[in-house]
């Protein structure tokens, strides 16, 4: 694996310093004490930083944030996706499952589509970017699992009681860290899962939370979805796998789904 160049490790230490100190002024020696770093190679770093404008050197020979790192941080702030960083991810799992690989996020009570990857088999996929669908209870594991408070007040607001198959659901995305929702009128013997294509046609269908996974047993596969969770720790939007062309095996849907929480976890960790 390449390592990283220590110079490059003791420029963002200084940087990450001062922009935690935003409004602070430090002179050499207290970033040298701060930082443990030699008093000669810290000022060659911080001599470097003000020519490029990174920092800015005051007529008492302190150092502030300099002007052009406020540049690089604003067009930073306009221009940041998460979705830039989950597209390739996206891509990677559609095709490596064969399936459509959709980011949703919660609006209220409405589900939002607002970006997708779709494996070769599925390149007749009509689900438009930004289709809106209501928010069921079926969907609530995956996106309150970590807030059952709030899922129990819209279930009330929604005049639904909390049943044994949601609150199972919950727990089992907490524990496993996804959500599985299975086709309930169909048999996983039957195989083909292949009608399975877009979320506006599965909102309708009998389809149910699963509240644990036996690997030994076969599941209809609707869908497999997993949370990204912005830097606060709450759930961002959620990244799921649909139309999934067979049935599945319970190992076959914890080797996906942990192929789809290990990209949720590296966007999650951009976010943070």
């Amino acid at each position: 694996m390449t390592r990283s160049s220590p110079g490059v490790i003791r420029i963002a230490a200084i940087l990450d310093f001062m922009a935690d100190h935003p409004a602070q002024a430090f002179a050499l020696t207290d970033l040298v004490r701060a930082l443990k770093l030699s008093r000669a190679t810290c000022h060659a770093l911080l001599t470097g930083l003000v020519e490029v404008g990174y920092l800015f050197r005051t007529s008492d020979k302190t150092y502030v944030l300099g002007p052009a790192l406020a540049r690089v941080g604003q067009a930073a702030a306009q221009n940041m996706s998460p979705l830039q960083i989950a597209q390739p991810e996206m891509r990677a799992l559609a095709d490596e499952y064969d399936v459509v690989c959709s980011a949703f996020f919660l609006e209220g009570d409405t589900i939002v589509s607002r970006e997708r990857a779709a494996s070769l088999s599925h390149v007749g996929f009509s689900l438009p970017l930004g289709t809106r669908v209501r928010l069921l209870p079926r969907s609530l594991p995956v996106f309150f699992a970590w807030s059952p408070d709030a899922a129990g007040a819209w279930m009330q607001r929604e005049g639904h009681a909390m049943n044994d198959a949601i609150a199972g659901g919950m727990n089992f995305a907490r524990e496993h860290g996804f959500a599985v929702l299975v086709r309930t009128d169909v048999s996983p013997q039957d195989g083909d899962l292949s009608a399975v294509l877009s979320l506006d046609a599965e909102a309708d269908r009998p389809i149910s939370v699963l509240a644990e996974v036996d690997e030994a047993r076969r599941y209809a596969v609707s869908s497999i979805t997993a949370p990204v969770f912005s830097a606060g720790g709450k759930v961002e939007f959620v990244i799921g796998l649909m139309g999934f062309a067979r049935s599945m095996t319970g190992a076959e849907v914890f080797a996906a789904a942990a192929s789809l929480r290990a990209a949720c976890i590296r966007i999650s960790a951009f976010l943070a």
